[in-house]
């Protein structure tokens, strides 16, 4: 156990090095935001939509994906969710949008930037079709459940408009379309193209270190002083209950060791970016969700590899 734990804390030592190389380059670099922001760009757009693509396309031809996983993670999700809103509620006093925007921390993982790089390094390219078809739920399932909380405690009731509003911005994320139309294409059976293969792999092998640097850039824009004993709470529900909850969920519904690992993994890295983006849209809880990704981000560097480690 100690081995292999050792081994999963060197490769993502290594990983979480270019996160910090990210963050150097802007606090004492002094890029450009408009840089990062540009890189960002590519990254999100272009680069891990390629990797994905790469991926989804020969999904027949790889080891089948025991779909209960999604029970598992998603499960774990409505439970940390749940969780999240009594201790918003209980402990720190918050109102109904609050709540919802502090429970969303605790189970929004930051599967694009940091999820697949780690899932590709330590699990190996076996371990994507698992991450891929979390991702590709995560944003629907996760954006429905925090727009049917906040909705209702705006209004009391739910509305069309807000549905109709998640399920578009779902379904034209180039993440979430990649993934779709590589199956689309896995399932016509055409092998692609040598001119489109070989740069398509050109491209995903640069999705992974990419994707790192440009956290890494991203979270030099956030500090860790404002509202630290929320971004506590929520980087504890994030890290420990999440990770656990899966856990239980999957040796309950007997799942491989892969899927296990995988999602286990997922579920024990840092809080999302697009928390923060919620947090700004309703103008509350930004300068705890903004702490939580800071010291979530720092502490996965440890509870990532012992996840998977105890997993495995």
């Amino acid at each position: 156990m100690l081995a292999t734990l050792f081994h999963h804390i060197t490769l993502s030592s290594a990983l979480f090095l270019l996160v910090f190389l990210g963050y150097l380059l802007m606090r004492i670099g002094k890029w450009p935001k408009d840089v990062a922001n540009a890189l960002s760009k590519f990254v999100f757009n272009v680069a891990v939509p390629a990797l994905l693509f790469n991926t989804m396309c020969r999904f027949s031809s790889l080891p089948p994906v025991d779909t209960r996983l999604l029970i598992a993670f998603f499960g774990s999700c409505v439970v940390v969710f749940i969780a999240g809103r009594l201790v918003a509620w209980k402990l720190f006093r918050l109102d109904g949008i609050s709540q919802s925007v502090f429970a969303l921390g605790g189970i929004y993982s930051n599967n694009v930037f940091l999820g697949i790089p780690l899932a590709k390094m330590t699990l190996g390219d076996e371990a994507l079709p698992p991450v891929a078809l979390i991702i590709a739920f995560n944003a629907l399932l996760l954006w429905t459940l925090v727009t049917i909380s906040t909705e209702w405690a705006l209004h009391g009731s739910l509305s069309v408009k807000g549905f109709s509003k998640t399920i578009k911005g779902v379904l034209t994320n180039p993440i979430v379309a990649s993934i779709l139309l590589g199956l689309a294409w896995d399932f016509t059976g055409i092998p692609l193209p040598l001119v489109l293969k070989t740069p398509l792999q050109m491209t995903a092998q640069a999705a992974a270190p990419m994707a790192l640097i440009v956290l890494g850039m991203g979270l030099a824009e956030y500090g860790i002083r404002e509202g630290w004993r929320e971004s506590i709470a929520i980087t504890s529900l994030k890290l420990v209950l999440q990770p656990l909850v899966v856990w239980g969920l999957a040796v309950a519904l007997g799942l491989p060791k892969l899927e296990t690992q995988a999602i286990v993994m997922l579920a024990s890295i840092s809080v999302a970016v697009n928390v923060y983006l919620m947090a700004d849209q309703f103008k509350t809880m930004k300068g705890p969700i903004a702490s939580s990704m800071v010291l979530s981000t720092i502490l996965a560097a440890f509870t990532t590899p012992i996840a998977i480690a105890l997993t495995g």
